[in-house]
């Protein structure tokens, strides 16, 4: 059971290994849901709102990764 768990938990940590990363991409993914839902007319910007929203995060994460 130990072992099961282990691996469990590994697994888990392949897609949820920065708690702040995974939470800060759901706030962009439903930031450009809710852009979609409000201005149906612009698919492409709320494409952008993804694209850019996303690369934000990921270069916040990287910068506050190497100041560790």
């Amino acid at each position: 059971m130990t072992t099961l768990a282990t691996v469990f938990r590994t697994l888990i940590g392949l897609f949820v290994d920065d708690g702040a990363l995974a939470l800060s991409i759901i706030v962009v993914v439903l930031l450009s849901w809710i852009f979609t839902a409000l201005f149906t007319d612009l698919p492409l910007a709320a494409g952008a709102v993804l694209l850019v929203g996303a690369l934000a995060v990921l270069i916040a994460n990287v910068m506050t990764a190497a100041e560790r």
